[in-house]
């Protein structure tokens, strides 16, 4: 059994926006010498996601206006009341990037097989982005053989 871990390191944009970082989670599997396993997933940010679906520009920006609509950022949430709260100063109201993320979730767990993640013909992994534009860091878990 192969266990092995990876950092990647994504530059987002400003706002809501998806990234496919599929690609990365490729060259991740073919650096392991994984053939056959699993691939965990995980943001390491409480205002990013990572989710499973189709990177179609329109279909991205229907993404980006319903979480807008799920959650707007012009609400009031307790968690923007930065002089209540032990932070700095500068601290971001970002109350709405978290509750998005929450409800997205923060890993995907996929099969490898033949050193491939095992995605359907229309599927990539993206990095949701909620709080941009950031550095953002995504680990990579692998097991297999």
């Amino acid at each position: 059994m192969i266990s092995a871990f990876r950092q990647l390191r994504v530059a987002t944009s400003q706002g809501i926006c998806l990234h496919d970082i599929t690609p990365l989670v490729r060259d991740g599997i073919q650096a392991s010498g994984i053939k056959d396993g699993i691939v965990v997933i995980t943001s390491h940010h409480t205002t990013t996601a990572v989710t499973i679906n189709e990177n179609e520009p329109r279909l991205l920006a229907d993404m980006r206006s319903f979480l807008e609509r799920l959650v707007p950022s012009q609400d009031r949430y307790l968690h923007n009341d930065i002089h209540l709260r032990d932070c700095p100063p500068d601290e971001p109201e970002n109350a709405h990037s978290h509750i998005a993320a929450m409800l997205l979730g923060s890993s995907e767990a996929i099969p490898v097989c033949a050193g491939e993640p095992a995605l359907g013909t229309w599927q990539s992994v993206m990095l949701v982005e909620l709080d941009g534009p950031r550095e953002r860091t995504v680990s990579l878990h692998l097991l297999g053989t």
